[in-house]
């Protein structure tokens, strides 16, 4: 199920089950910044990671759109700033840890957690601590920029933001640690989004796991179990726990 038109944002928190691990991950679903695949790529991977002790929110952010916003390119962006801010103000209510609290998006989702990992607030508190890149869009090729002037901006980009929008190139020691999966057989967002922002992150030596499929096409969401896809949501649990700690040490 997908849905469209939102223009107004939720927040829905799933509390972590059993052994809490003290982590959140606020879950971006995707959809081209034309509709949400909320189910697909939001609330069915939630329902599974409380089941690990892993608190979880699905932001259902507004869609940039020209009729509502002169500036609708930062829309889906001061959501996700937003949900951030909110999840670290209720930590306690959650028993969640402050310095614990990542991103994960998928597709479009996953751009625009990129973005937010990489376009630093002044706001600390609207920063991640970690995130999950899940077949994402990292590299400014033609076509990623003719979507983005077609679904984000609904204009030329100019450019310094062409240039802001290499986001590969933005990667520096700073950026947060991240979890990358990716299926090689990919039509919609080229394997290479994930494995040249993986390089990146290698270079900085950044805290990166990436996992490829040779097959699994795009949007799987949680994935399935006759192209193997269905294995990447249990190792980024195994991931976030083993590497738990190191989160405490990013600023």
């Amino acid at each position: 199920m997908c849905v469209y038109n939102v223009t107004e944002p939720t927040l829905t928190v799933y509390k972590a089950e059993g052994k809490n691990t003290g982590n959140c991950v606020i879950i971006i679903p995707g959809g081209g910044y034309t509709c949400e695949s909320i189910y697909h790529e939001g609330h069915n991977i939630a329902k599974v990671l409380v089941k690990q002790g892993i608190t979880a929110a699905v932001l259902k952010y507004r869609l940039p759109d020209p009729e509502t916003s002169d500036t609708p390119e930062l829309v889906p962006l001061s959501d996700t700033r937003r949900a951030l801010k909110l999840i670290r103000e209720n930590a306690g209510k959650y028993y969640i840890n402050k310095e614990k609290i990542g991103v994960m998006g998928f597709s479009a989702g996953s751009h625009l957690v990129t973005v937010a990992c990489l376009w630093k607030s002044e706001d600390k508190e609207e920063n991640p601590d970690f995130s999950a890149l899940i077949y994402g869009v990292t590299d400014l090729t033609e076509v990623n920029l003719k979507w983005l002037e077609e679904s984000l901006y609904f204009r030329k980009l100019t450019k310094e933001e062409i240039d802001r929008n290499k986001l590969v190139d933005l990667v520096s020691k700073d950026t947060p640690p991240a979890f990358l999966v990716h299926a090689y057989d990919d039509s919609v967002c080229n394997v290479k989004e994930t494995t040249l922002y993986a390089q990146k992150l290698f270079e900085h030596k950044i805290l990166a796991q990436m996992h490829l499929s040779p097959k699994g096409g795009h949007g799987f969401g949680m994935g399935r179990k006759e192209d193997g896809t269905d294995q990447w949501l249990q190792l980024f649990v195994n991931w976030l726990k083993s590497n738990n700690d190191q989160f405490l040490q990013l600023e």
